[in-house]
C-alpha cells in the first residue's frame, strides 16, 4: 500500500520585487539640494579646444587645445599651449611634463624620449610648445607611443597645416597592434608545449 503524500506548497506573492522596491524607495528620503543632473555623452575621440586651465603669472587662462592619445593598452591626455612658457629653456628638448615629471626623467630610455618628441622634432617646433600629459595603463613603450598619438592630433587642432606632414608619417594613424590572446591548449598566443614523442 502506498501513501499519496500531497506537497504543500508556501504561497509566493506575485508582486514581491515590486513591493521591495516600493518599501525601498520609501526609506530612502530625497534630498532638496540634489537637483536632476543632465548626463551628455561625447565621443572620446573627439578633440576639444578649451579656454581655462594652467593660469599665468598674470592671472589669465593660457589657451590650450586637448586630445587623447592611444597605443597598446596605454591611453595619454594631451593638452598642447598654445602661449610659450617663460621658463622654457633654450636647447635641444620639448618642454613635455609626463604625469608631472619632465618626460626626460619620466622616460630614462633615449629611444623612448625620442618617441615622445619625434612628433615636435618633425615640425621643427621643439621649443615652441609646452604640452602636459596624463598617462595611464601599459609600460613604458606603450606610454610613449601613447604620448606621440596625442601629442600629434593636438598639433593637427593648432593647425591644420601640420596633418599633411603628421600623416605621412604615420603619426596620426592609431596603431592597432595589440597583445594576442592566449588560446586553450597552447602556453601563449601560438606558443606550445613541449612535445615528447614517447
Amino acid at each position: 500500500m502506498t501513501k499519496a503524500t500531497s506537497k504543500t506548497k508556501k504561497p509566493v506573492k506575485a508582486d514581491s520585487a515590486k513591493a521591495r522596491a516600493t518599501k525601498e524607495a520609501k526609506t530612502l528620503k530625497p534630498s532638496r539640494h540634489l537637483e536632476e543632473e543632465k548626463i551628455v555623452t561625447v565621443p572620446e575621440e573627439v578633440a576639444i579646444e578649451v579656454e581655462g586651465g594652467v593660469s599665468d603669472k598674470n592671472g589669465k587662462k593660457e589657451k590650450y587645445f586637448q586630445a587623447v592619445g592611444r597605443r597598446k593598452e596605454s591611453v595619454a591626455i594631451v593638452r598642447l599651449y598654445t602661449k610659450k612658457s617663460t621658463d622654457a629653456i633654450e636647447g635641444d628638448h620639448a618642454l613635455v611634463r609626463v604625469n608631472d615629471k619632465d618626460y626626460r626623467e619620466y622616460f630614462s630610455d633615449a629611444n623612448l624620449q625620442g618617441v615622445v618628441e619625434s612628433a615636435l622634432r618633425k615640425l621643427k617646433s621643439l621649443n615652441r610648445f609646452k604640452a602636459t600629459v596624463k598617462v595611464s595603463g601599459g609600460g613604458l613603450a606603450g606610454q610613449a607611443g601613447a604620448i606621440k598619438h596625442g601629442l600629434s592630433r593636438t598639433l593637427t587642432l593648432f593647425d591644420l597645416n601640420f596633418r599633411k606632414k603628421l600623416k605621412k608619417s604615420g603619426f596620426l594613424t592609431r596603431d592597432s597592434r595589440t597583445k594576442e590572446r592566449r588560446k586553450y591548449g597552447l602556453k601563449k598566443a601560438r606558443k606550445s608545449g613541449q612535445w615528447s614523442k614517447r
